[in-house]
């Protein structure tokens, strides 16, 4: 039985993130994207801290480990991660954007054996990261179609790399440093041994990093207004409950049950949802290239991960 409830959490998260692309798309139409990310994570939060203190869960930081856990998923998990993912759906659509995030698990395993194993790299796995990397390379490639006007309202320092990127090529830039950060967090917060459970954390987290996210949004001159219309809550809703609360949950009970190599391949059932509901709901297409450019970022994975593929396929086996 807990096989298919582990693969029915699988099937969960996978919609549940890749929608939540979609749900991105919708409410930038309305609301700047700094403040939606606010309140993407205020809503996660209260959900979340409501939540797990409803069942009595709800632990609260006592260690300065615990804080340190805070802190550090806080800037980069939640911060770093939707400031630059929101501002690239701007520029690119959310099936493109997902397919960039499928790096994820590239960069975090690189990250780990620079950071944690203290061995480095070997040449197999250089080979692995770099087929990720040119996978994002081909899907932000200059496209010479393009015009080198930046869209209206995008910032001036942009402008050169719109000139030269094109829109698509800038989101899935922006969506790109959203990887680094969220790479770069989850290896560092390997480093830390927060005695705090990791769903408490989380909560925390996201209730820090929508501080920060409101602090920046004022400080970049966003206006400071309530979502309005009913798509608008709908979508604001979606990112901040299912997406964030739900999506999160499902992740760290397939994390403490079936391992990080498991729930990492998540990542690349996120594509396929975000390309089907962008179509379905907004009429979006993944063109050819970024097909290519996943199927390169799949290949890194594989690559990166040859031993516990080899041993998962062995277990299947028997």
């Amino acid at each position: 039985m807990s096989r298919y409830q582990d693969a029915g959490l699988f099937a969960l998260l996978a919609v549940a993130w890749g929608a939540g692309f979609s749900a991105i798309e919708v409410g930038l139409r309305s609301i700047e994207p700094i403040l939606f990310a606010g309140y993407r994570f205020d809503i996660g939060a209260v959900v979340t801290l409501g939540a797990l203190a409803a069942i009595g869960r709800l632990d609260r930081p006592t260690e300065r480990a615990d804080w340190q856990a805070i802190v550090v998923a806080a800037a980069l998990l939640v911060f770093g991660n939707v400031f630059f993912l929101f501002v690239g759906q701007l520029y690119t659509s959310g099936s493109v954007a997902s397919v960039v995030y499928s790096l994820t698990p590239v960069l975090t395993v690189g990250f780990a054996a620079l950071l944690l194993s203290g061995g480095g790299l070997d040449a197999r796995d250089t080979v692995g990261i770099g087929l990720g990397l040119i996978g994002v390379i081909l899907i932000a490639g200059p496209d010479p179609s393009v015009t080198a006007a930046a869209p209206t309202g995008a910032p001036e320092f942009l402008s050169p790399a719109f000139a030269v990127l094109g829109p698509d090529g800038v989101g899935a830039s922006l969506v790109f440093c959203a990887v680094i950060s969220v790479a770069a967090g989850s290896v560092l917060l390997r480093r830390i041994d927060a005695p705090m459970a990791s769903l408490p954390t989380t909560g925390w987290a996201m209730a820090l990093g929508a501080v920060m996210l409101h602090a920046a949004s004022l400080a970049l001159g966003e206006t400071p207004t309530l979502p309005s219309g009913t798509w608008t809550w709908v979508s604001v809703a979606y990112v901040g409950v299912v997406a964030s609360s739900v999506g999160y949950g499902a992740y760290f009970t397939l994390m403490r049950r079936r391992g990080p190599f498991t729930s990492n391949l998540v990542s690349y059932a996120v594509p396929p949802v975000a390309s089907i509901t962008g179509w379905a709901l907004l009429d979006e297409a993944l063109p050819p290239v970024a097909v290519v450019g996943f199927g390169l970022i799949l290949v890194g994975f594989l690559v990166l991960n040859r031993e516990v593929v080899a041993e998962e396929l062995r277990r299947v086996a028997a």
